[in-house]
């Protein structure tokens, strides 16, 4: 729909049925010193065409992974995306169909939901899935607040530091206006201390949340923190790294009771960082509590197979009271990539990867302690990621070497943790080759 302005008759005559006498008197409930006082440095209004101009010189100040070669992790992970999910995703079936959450939705994205929603219960082993949620940050939180409502509990929650500390400030700010009390519990050795989270959980406690594998790359115990929970009623949310479900236990055979992810490393690129995918799977008794929606599998009149909207938690649909979130949109389109690479690579083909991804971390880690500068800050088991210490602490000298050899090492762990200020976290995926990992080792010894 084409946008039509106010004209000026129209405008005073708002403005007098509100009973102000200008639209800056509309301002006024704003304190005046954070009022803007300055004319805005705004250049004039462009053509078209010395628009286009423009945006593309921007443009190419972007630097691209396919210019460096990548060790980043942290959460976006530079794997690879067989061609087959571009092909499949791109088509305009999918590509431009109308926002799936209205129950006028296609069958056809009703049935990319269904199989999604089944590929990912049987990877993480839970009993049910939602059709995916914004990213992996929001649907940890939005996994507490359901836990929060499970339990019927809301006083005190219980985080491990070694939770990606993105997603721990996205709690902390959902909870700061709540009144819910985020115990952390400190995981300096690596992973989480089961010992002191038997301390801190009582029968006040809501969840627990942990990552497997953890910020660090190091894998958790799942079974015991799940354990040590239940024993006081509450609940255990995991963090996944879907990749790592490969080789790795899925967390519904060892006790989580909600499994969050972030969805990225199944069949999207980097995308500079977002939009991702959101993953959400839970126990069957839990599902009237889970947020977003669920599609299942039935009949028509005629007895042929068809797709209905199962379950919609939100408000639009249901009581406001009994709204579990108010999650619109489910991010249907990556999800629609998940669930082609999914098929695709099979069990087999996401345990070779997540084996590749081992093996490749492990040989990465072994390479670099074998000189005197570096050393492993932790001795657990760790799946693709891992934690090296430099010992002359110039970890920001180390980055802006390697990047002016077009490589981009690792991250600086300092920027969140204190203690690691002299430590970067290394990431190894499928896509890195022997000579490439012999490169970074070169350039960090050099």
């Amino acid at each position: 729909m084409p946008y039509v302005f106010n004209t000026d008759d129209e405008q005073a005559e708002m403005l007098a049925a509100i009973g102000a006498a200008s639209i800056d008197e509309l301002f006024n409930c704003i304190p005046q010193d954070m009022q803007l006082k300055r004319a805005l440095n705004i250049p004039a209004g462009l053509g078209e065409m010395e628009l286009t101009a423009h945006m593309q010189a921007l443009s190419v100040q972007n630097k691209s992974v396919n210019e460096q070669t990548c060790f980043l992790g942290g959460g976006s992970y530079d794997h690879f995306v067989p061609a087959v999910v571009d092909a499949l995703a791109s088509r305009g079936e999918f590509y431009t169909s109308y926002t799936p959450y209205q129950p006028e939705v296609s069958q056809g994205n009703l049935q990319v939901m269904f199989e999604y929603q089944t590929l990912i219960c049987q990877l993480t082993g839970m009993d049910v899935s939602n059709a995916s949620l914004y990213d992996g940050g929001t649907a940890a939180t939005e996994a507490m607040l359901m836990a929060m409502r499970i339990t019927r509990r809301n006083k005190k929650v219980v985080v491990a530091s070694s939770v990606h500390p993105e997603y721990r400030q996205i709690l902390k700010t959902y909870f700061a206006c709540i009144g819910t009390e985020m115990v952390v519990v400190d995981c300096g050795a690596g992973t989480t201390p089961v010992e002191a989270v038997a301390q801190v959980v009582d029968e006040e406690t809501a969840a627990v949340l942990i990552q497997n594998p953890n910020f660090f790359g190091n894998v958790e115990d799942m079974a015991t923190i799940s354990e040590i929970a239940h024993a006081q009623g509450a609940l255990l949310v995991c963090s996944v790294d879907p990749i790592s479900l490969g080789i790795l236990q899925r967390p519904g055979d060892a006790g989580v009771d909600i499994v969050v992810a972030e969805g990225q490393s199944l069949g999207t690129p980097l995308l500079y960082g977002g939009p991702y995918l959101g993953i959400m799977a839970c126990r069957e008794s839990f599902v009237r509590r889970l947020p977003g929606r669920i599609a299942g599998e039935t009949v028509d009149r005629n007895g042929k197979q068809c797709w209905v909207l199962t379950l919609q938690t939100r408000e639009q649909h249901i009581r406001r009271e009994n709204a579990t979130s108010n999650i619109c949109t489910n991010q249907g389109l990556f999800a629609l990539r998940a669930a082609i690479y999914l098929s695709v690579m099979g069990p087999q083909g996401m345990q070779d990867v997540a084996n590749l991804c081992t093996q490749k971390a492990h040989y990465a880690a072994q390479e670099l302690i074998q000189h005197d500068r570096f050393e492993l800050a932790f001795c657990d088991g760790f799946f693709k990621e891992f934690v090296v210490r430099d010992t002359q602490n110039d970890v920001q000298q180390l980055l802006q070497q390697a990047c002016k050899n077009n490589i981009l090492a690792g991250l600086p762990l300092g920027q969140w943790y204190d203690e690691l200020e002299d430590c970067m976290l290394i990431t190894l995926t499928e896509k890195r080759t022997k000579q490439e990992i012999d490169d970074l080792v070169n350039v960090l010894t050099q």
